[in-house]
């Protein structure tokens, strides 16, 4: 990948002790390894999966707004036109067999190199990241470009794997690089280098042969569609919140699970939605304005302080105990879920603190929950420490929380863990890029990202 044209994707690259770490630990709590190594071929997998993108786009429709067929129609036109230009046929849009609503389309790819196209550009990682998932290239995300490109010319556009490519770059970069693409340049190479105008934003390449073709969404139909992972929908769905409840989601950046939450209590009741930064929050707001919805309060408050005595329910945090009949937890955690992702810098340190930091959050949301709520605990990662590990220590901490059965459940089981009984590890639910696809009730959930729910319900004084 230094300098060739080897248009494979790596798999995700992690720090070697992370690297090592989180393979010893992929079996499970089982007491040994099987003698063919199926675990560590397992875990070579997974790393594989999460370089690549998921198959699918999923959309969740706004149901408040519009009937889901007649999105579905509308989105298809938007989409002939998009594939029109790049010269392709549109991919199907189809409805969620099992959630209602949700469109889900189809991606293609990997698609060879044309090799005819000499000339490239060189994209930061995430900007990298974004066109396998049906993004353009943004002027910002640009590093590097050969001198005298000229708009309309058409670039094979790579990603910088090492962080190293300096701005403005003219030369080959010969670091270590992935294919993600080509494109046609929107502006030429000293509009976006040398100009001394205001800062350029905007579409800097448009792609028209992805290396992954998936639709491009933005501005798609903002007011009606939100692109959104299959996992972080099923999330709100379990969490099942009703119209004319008191909701919170205590880490709500940048508001996906908040809106979706929001649309399904027919904007009827209240949620609060907390996030640590003013610019998080504001995101937040944004993508509550973008569907009218009206019903939650937003604020720049630290969660893990959000639960006190002597504070009142009805305006800004804090809050007094069992003030909320449910409470979505998507902490934050190590992300390993998330894809694609091609390179991971994170320490082993780094790795290990989460599972401490998340479980303040964890206190303050048991803290909030009535008795006879339900809470909903989610990560975008794959490590035992901050999924099946953590369930364990809240209901070993916590006797008045039980585990409760979760609906819809598209994905697959817990893994095996100590201090949880086969029966506890049924109800959890954990999507898995290396599950057995063959067994998923519905083509639309054989791969997504990494993702973990669980859901658990509080115990009335009676019950106890």
């Amino acid at each position: 990948m230094s300098g060739d044209h080897n248009d494979e994707l790596p798999p995700l690259l992690l720090e070697k002790e992370v690297a090592d770490f989180l393979k010893s630990s992929w079996r499970g709590d089982q007491e040994v390894e099987d003698e063919d190594g199926v675990g560590s071929k397992i875990f070579d997998r997974l790393l594989k999966c999460l370089g690549t993108p998921p198959t699918v786009t999923t959309l969740r429709v706004n149901t408040l707004a519009a009937d889901k067929h007649v999105v579905a129609k509308q989105l298809k036109s938007e989409l002939e036109k998009q594939y029109n230009d790049r010269g392709s046929n549109p991919p199907p849009i189809v409805l969620h067999p099992a959630l209602k609503d949700v469109l889900v389309i189809p991606s293609r790819g990997p698609n060879p190199r044309p090799p005819e196209v000499v000339k490239e550009v060189i994209v930061d990682l995430a900007c990298g990241m974004a066109v396998l998932r049906g993004a353009d290239v943004f002027v910002l995300g640009i590093m590097g470009a050969p001198g005298y490109l000229q708009a309309g010319e058409t670039v094979a556009v790579y990603a910088d794997l090492e962080g190293q490519c300096r701005k403005g770059l003219k030369e080959e970069y010969r670091e270590r690089k992935i294919y993600v693409g080509c494109g046609v340049m929107q502006l030429s190479r000293d509009q976006m280098f040398c100009s001394a105008q205001v800062k350029l934003r905007g579409v800097g390449i448009k792609m028209t042969q992805p290396l992954y073709e998936a639709p491009s969404l933005d501005d798609v139909l903002p007011e009606l569609l939100f692109a959104q992972n299959l996992p972080s929908i099923v999330c709100c769905m379990v969490l099942d919140p009703q119209p004319g409840e008191t909701v919170i989601d205590m880490c709500a950046s940048p508001g996906g699970k908040t809106n979706h939450i929001a649309t399904l209590m027919n904007n009827e009741g209240r949620v609060v939605a907390l996030d640590k930064t003013a610019m998080k929050v504001e995101k937040v707001t944004n993508n509550l304005a973008r569907w009218n919805l009206t019903c939650v309060d937003a604020y720049t408050f630290d969660s893990t302080k959000c639960s006190d005595e002597n504070a009142d329910i009805s305006g800004t945090p804090p809050y007094p105990p069992g003030s909320f009949d449910r409470v979505l937890l998507d902490v934050p955690c190590s992300a390993l879920g998330q894809r694609p992702s091609a390179r991971n810098r994170m320490t082993l340190k780094s790795l290990q603190s989460y599972s401490t930091y998340q479980r303040r959050f964890i206190e303050a949301g048991v803290k909030l929950l009535k008795p006879g709520g339900t809470l909903v605990y989610s990560t975008c990662t794959i490590t035992m420490e901050e999924n099946e590990h953590q369930v364990a220590w809240m209901l070993d901490k916590y006797p008045d929380l039980q585990l409760d059965e979760q609906h819809p459940h598209l994905g697959d089981t817990g893994r095996p863990c100590k201090g949880l009984t086969a029966t506890q590890l049924s109800l959890l639910q954990r999507y898995d890029p290396t599950s057995d696809t063959s067994q998923s009730k519905y083509f639309t959930d054989n791969d997504t990202i990494g993702f973990f729910i669980a859901k658990f319900v509080k115990k009335k004084e009676m019950d106890s």
